[in-house]
């Protein structure tokens, strides 16, 4: 059922909603979402309010999940059920971290590294920490004759990815690991070439002071990384050199100010080529490393 509405009308609907509270940004993403207005749609609105738009879901039912979200301080993707999330739409829910915009990006590292892995034998990759499941599903897709390991120590969030893994793109070249960072993926050490992670890094005094929306909805377990944030990461680097290929490379997501501890890590657990990269703003939260290349055959990325 679609339901039409003057624009101005919606403006004003808009409005009483943000008088209750929350973020503008949200209610919109509401809008787009779950309503199927976009912002582009808004602001053609407030040029033509006369103009009718169409809505896929009645305003009595976008002001419930509206009020319920600001009363509960739940995430809207956790009440909407989906996140949008680069070219892919994810199922989302409690106990799941929710996809953040900036993980985008290293999928574009991941790229940048392998950008034509051929068909002469399987690439071998793994995201370590998948929870819904966002990077797995998306290097999927960047290498479809590729095989990759999905890891996580959350059975809800493997239950979460294995329902987003579903998609075409990833049926019969992902498999799900449950475990702790490397230690599912044993039989693969030292094959591994592409190996991508958004472990939790935000120290544990930090997250305390985190909205509750995130802090008391999201899972710790994806969050917190301990008293420096770096907890995880430090597992996963120290685990490098033995489970990746050589020539593997290794791509982690971390804390806005940790790049160069990150990269010392990296460094010291015998990784080359190390490599700090910037977000959207130009903050350093990626770092990129390698295990050194032998003089054997096989296939070699950048």
């Amino acid at each position: 059922m679609v339901w039409a509405i003057a624009g101005s009308a919606l403006l004003d609907w808009r409005r009483s909603m943000l008088q209750l509270g929350g973020r503008a940004s949200s209610l919109d993403w509401l809008l787009d979402l779950q309503g199927g207005v976009s912002w582009q749609a808004l602001q053609r609105a407030r040029l033509a309010p006369d103009q009718a738009l169409h809505l896929r879901q009645g305003l009595a039912d976008l002001e419930q999940i509206w009020r319920e979200h600001l009363t509960s301080q739940r995430p809207l993707q956790y009440l909407v059920g989906v996140c949008p999330w680069r070219d892919l739409e994810l199922k989302v829910a409690p106990g799941v971290l929710i996809p953040r915009q900036e993980t985008e990006l290293l999928i574009d590292l991941a790229q940048e590294i392998c950008p034509n892995p051929g068909t002469a034998s399987p690439l071998l990759w793994a995201d370590l920490g998948t929870g819904s499941g966002c990077l797995a599903l998306a290097m999927s897709q960047l290498y479809p004759e590729g095989l990759g390991f999905a890891v996580d120590q959350s059975e809800t969030a493997l239950q979460q990815a294995a329902w987003n893994l579903r998609a075409p793109i990833a049926q019969g070249r992902v498999q799900l690991r449950s475990g702790s960072w490397w230690n599912p993926l044993q039989d693969q050490w030292g094959a591994l070439q592409v190996v991508v992670s958004n472990p939790p890094y935000i120290p544990s005094s930090v997250w305390r002071e985190l909205e509750p929306v995130v802090r008391e909805h999201e899972p710790e377990l994806a969050l917190n990384g301990g008293p420096d944030g770096l907890d995880a990461i430090r597992r996963i680097a120290d685990g490098a050199w033995q489970a990746l290929a050589p020539g593997g490379w290794l791509l982690l997501e971390h804390h806005h100010d940790q790049s160069e501890t990150v990269l010392d890590l990296l460094e010291q657990a015998g990784l080359d080529t190390v490599s700090a990269h910037q977000d959207l703003e130009g903050v350093k939260r990626f770092a990129r490393a390698r295990r050194p290349l032998l003089n054997a055959g096989g296939r070699r990325c950048l």
